[in-house]
């Protein structure tokens, strides 16, 4: 982005940021008009912003201007589209629906490389020649305009419930995220977090987990978490003579656990509120004690590493005084408190406390750590928010774009139903088999692609089998949420790991094995919370949720002990078993 072109960009920002706040305050606005316009404003951030080369641009406003085309021609045709019902009328709309499907194709591709464009182009060409695939997986035969018909021109596909999500829910709170980086919320959490664990044994590594905690929960993002409060967080760690590799694994697994925080969880929890038809408050709800005992078990481990190694905490001159946290504190607590008030106490809908707690937080960038004003400051952190939302509504906008794709043909050719029989008969209809086959599954899918993207996919074809196999449907949900995260600690891909190895110049595998050992709750907690039902029933049944998650909390305390500590072989052993006795035996 050049300084003649910057301009441009955050107007581009601003406008997204107008759009989205004006579906929240404005009432209902036809789906087939929200939609588009919402693919429209992600078109030159997906394709031409990220460009790299001169072809790249070219090509980049090339198809920008082609999916603009597309996306007015339907928001102006959306009365008499509806009267199509899902059917293309001659050559010319066939040739724009394919368009606008290979548009968005490349637009995930440069968001987020080839793995979940390859997916989405496979099951495109699944529903055009999959009548000649011999056997159960093979379909009867789709007709051209109605496939293509139904993926851009009804409220499936391209304009799904999937994409109405983003447009709706998630670019609220992605805007609202971008509003709290923007000003002295980071810094905030950074103190609020040194304040709390600087002085304790292994403090500097505590830090990092509160603070990427904090910041996870509005960031949605491992690496993005990473990057932002790694930059503070390693140097403090290494420079008090933290071992590389366990420094690098503190981080990335505290990071990854944003995306399973209350009270935002990143795009999935939104995406679950439409899968599932949950309010989204049940979800938050029923996510707190799982996060909190994921948590737990880093701090364990750091702990546990604390015996092994000298691990200071934070020294008292670097640690905030109490006026600083007091203050910047105030940065990030009046805005989640709004939002906490408006879902709770105010009764609105999510986005719309979102919107009240993003205004508060758009105030609150007039102000700095000392309470002063200074308009210059103001601009440049206002220019900064609409550059970052604007990107990052587009980025996901992308991805779920493209996955609806997915979705869309799963559906239209049955061959979800057909994945999820295959998964029950494989499992020989025994529900463990089927959690662990689904695992694997997450794992191998979320390498490469994003989580929200894996959650979804993994879901729409193995929740359904898991469902028919005795689970209830938010625990089905929560199970797959919960593994599509493996990827970001999991070699052989783990983007998080590969991020903070980098940062500190250390062997990536040696960060992987670190932060696999610390990051045990990833692996465990999903499968304690099917073996312990009451644990995500907070909200109903509290008293025996709480229960539950002592009984978990006493096993992953045994089994990150064992793993870790510097004991006998045979006192590691045992303590991980009876660890897994504790979780897994009768449940609760």
């Amino acid at each position: 982005m050049s300084a003649t072109t910057r301009p441009f960009w955050i107007a581009l920002g601003a406008v997204s940021i107008a759009f989205h706040l004006w579906l929240v305050f404005s009432g209902l606005v036809p789906n087939l008009v929200s939609r588009p316009i919402h693919m429209a404003l992600a078109l030159p951030w997906a394709l031409i912003f990220v460009a790299k080369t001169p072809a790249q641009k070219i090509s980049g406003i090339i198809l920008t201007l082609i999916g603009l085309i597309g996306c007015g021609w339907i928001v102006a045709n959306h009365q008499t589209l509806g009267d199509q019902y899902g059917f293309l009328m001659g050559n010319s709309q066939i040739v724009l629906a394919a368009a606008l499907l290979l548009i968005v194709l490349e637009m995930a591709h440069r968001a987020i490389g080839w793995p979940l464009p390859t997916v989405a182009a496979i099951a495109l060409l699944y529903a055009l020649f999959g009548q000649h695939i011999p056997g159960e997986f093979g379909h009867a035969g789709l007709p051209v305009e109605s496939m293509l018909g139904t993926l851009t021109i009804a409220e499936g596909g391209l304009w799904g419930s999937l994409t109405g999500v983003s447009v709706n829910i998630v670019a609220i709170f992605v805007i609202f995220g971008a509003v709290l980086n923007g000003g002295e919320a980071g810094q905030g959490f950074m103190n609020v977090a040194g304040a709390a664990a600087g002085r304790l044994k292994g403090g500097a590594a505590k830090v990092s987990v509160v603070s990427s905690a904090l910041f996870g929960s509005i960031s949605g993002s491992a690496s993005a978490n990473v990057a932002s409060t790694g930059a503070i967080t390693l140097p403090a760690m290494t420079k008090l003579g933290y071992p590389k590799r366990l420094a690098a694994a503190v981080e990335a697994v505290a990071s990854s656990g944003g995306q399973i925080m209350p009270p935002l969880m990143g795009a999935g929890a939104f995406v679950m509120v439409e899968l599932t038809g949950k309010p989204y408050v049940d979800i938050m709800v029923a996510a707190i004690l799982p996060a909190v005992l994921y948590f737990l078990a880093v701090w364990v481990g750091i702990n546990a590493f604390a015996m092994r190694y000298d691990l200071p905490g934070v020294p008292k001159e670097d640690r905030p005084n109490l006026r600083s946290v007091v203050i910047t504190s105030a940065f990030f607590l009046v805005p989640f408190t709004i939002l906490l008030w408006g879902m709770f106490g105010g009764g609105y809908t999510p986005q719309y406390a979102a919107c009240l707690a993003l205004l508060a937080g758009a105030a609150l960038l007039l102000l700095d750590a000392d309470l002063t004003v200074d308009l210059p400051r103001s601009k440049q952190r206002f220019a900064d928010v609409c550059l970052n939302a604007g990107r990052q509504v587009a980025m996901i906008g992308s991805i779920i774009l493209c996955a609806s794709i997915v979705i869309g043909v799963l559906g239209l050719t049955g061959l979800g139903i057909k994945i999820t029989s295959l998964l029950i008969s494989g499992s020989g209809g025994m529900l463990w088999p089927a959690l662990l086959l689904t695992a694997l599954a997450c794992l191998i899918l979320g390498m490469e692609v994003p989580t929200t993207a894996a959650y979804v996919i993994c879901v729409s074809v193995a929740g359904p089998a898991l469902i028919e196999l005795g689970l209830e449907p938010l625990q089905a949900h929560l199970f797959v949420f919960w593994f599509a995260l493996l990827s970001t600690i999991t070699p052989p891909v783990c983007g998080a790991v590969f991020i903070a190895a980098g940062m500190v110049e250390e062997n990536w595998l040696k960060v992987a094995g670190t932060a696999m050992a610390l990051g045990i709750g990833l692996y465990i907690v999903p499968l304690a919370m099917i073996a312990n039902s009451t644990l995500i029933e907070l909200g109903s049944d509290p008293v025996w949720a709480i229960v539950a998650g002592l009984k978990v909390a006493v096993g992953l305390t045994a089994i990150s002990y064992g793993l870790i500590a510097p004991r006998p072989v045979w006192q590691r052993i045992g303590m991980v078993a009876l660890g897994g006795a504790v979780i897994f035996a009768a449940g609760v």
